[in-house]
């Protein structure tokens, strides 16, 4: 199997009530930049670290009443590899231009807590990058703009 073509797939249930612990897997779950492929099944590109969160996850799914297995699967063809790397790419691209449009808006602006916009929007950045697995396009972009909020704070 190809490194690239290879998923961590996480299959899982939850019970509606109480809604904590669904409120909880979903933000997990975004925060590693899961693609979700129908409901109830989630997938990250194969790699120890995807597994090892997954793993941890469907531990608090079962502590939570609910059901979960662990898969490790390719797609039967090249195109749907394409289709999810490309869709984890635009997702990512997305969040990317979202940071670089915020750091344009606030040095344009000349708000006053730079430093306060800074930090999250460094933040926000690092949290992006980690969740990067294919390089997805922006990322320059979103740094530079970063940076030069950076460097209009240092001015002010």
């Amino acid at each position: 199997m190809e490194e690239r073509a290879c998923w961590v797939l996480l299959a899982y249930r939850l019970p509606r009530e109480p809604s904590t612990p669904r409120i909880a897997l979903w933000r997990k779950l975004r925060q590693l930049g899961a693609l979700q492929l129908l409901d109830g099944l989630v997938a990250l590109p194969a790699s120890p670290q995807a597994r090892e969160q997954f793993e941890w996850l469907a531990e608090s799914i079962v502590e939570a009443g609910g059901g979960a297995a662990l898969w490790l699967a390719e797609p039967a063809a090249k195109g749907q590899a394409d289709e999810l790397e490309a869709e984890v790419q635009e997702a990512r691209a997305a969040e990317y231009r979202a940071v670089a449009v915020a750091a344009e808006r606030a040095r344009s602006e000349g708000q006053t807590g730079h430093g306060r916009t800074l930090g999250r929007l460094r933040r926000e950045l690092r949290r992006i990058r980690a969740r990067d697995y294919f390089g997805a396009p922006g990322r320059r972009d979103a740094e530079a703009a970063v940076e030069s909020l950076a460097a209009t704070r240092v001015a002010l």
